[in-house]
């Protein structure tokens, strides 16, 4: 079940003496005292809602409030259900990886971009491999260069302990 965030005060939870009225229909009816706009909302069996509290006079609006606290309900299921997490997906190799190899995990890396998701990949050194931490940067400049017209580099080939990581996000459409 949902529910609306703000509970808008209603009918006799109104506390003010004069109010801006709006009818069903969007139409204005002028200031009137809230006795008087009670009474017009209670002939047609509708609820009197204060809708803008902060104005000067606070303007109240005559609708089925039930209905509308539905309605809103909805909209705000309709956009959690848009909502996408975003995921990092992560592509480790290693300084010296091989042609095959390299090709493979690019494919997955354009998958995983064209799925909307950003890519990091992390170059891991091995025992003595970090002393010649140049390779793990040309594996990693190597993949930018392959998906330049998908993807974005979001942050610089980065040294960060033993591993070495860049990440790409998908290129925004024109």
């Amino acid at each position: 079940m949902f529910f609306i965030k703000q509970e808008l005060p209603i009918n006799r939870q109104i506390r003010a003496k004069e109010v801006q009225l709006i009818g069903e229909n969007g139409e204005k009816l002028g200031v009137i005292s809230l006795e008087e706009a009670l009474e017009k909302a209670e002939e047609k069996n509708l609820d009197l809602v204060l809708v803008a509290p902060n104005a000067n006079p606070v303007v109240c609006k005559i609708m089925n409030y039930g209905k509308y606290k539905f309605e809103q309900a909805k909209k705000e299921k309709e956009a959690k259900k848009k909502q996408r997490v975003l995921e990092v997906k992560e592509i480790r190799v290693t300084p010296n990886i091989e042609e095959h190899d390299f090709g493979f995990k690019l494919k997955n890396a354009q998958k995983f971009l064209a799925d909307g998701n950003k890519v990091r990949i992390t170059v891991r050194f091995r025992g003595r491999e970090i002393n010649n931490s140049k390779a793990g940067e040309i594996v990693l400049n190597k993949f930018i260069e392959n998906l330049e017209e998908v993807a974005t580099v979001e942050k610089n080939p980065k040294l960060e302990g033993r591993n070495m990581f860049v990440i790409l996000a998908k290129k925004a459409e024109k």
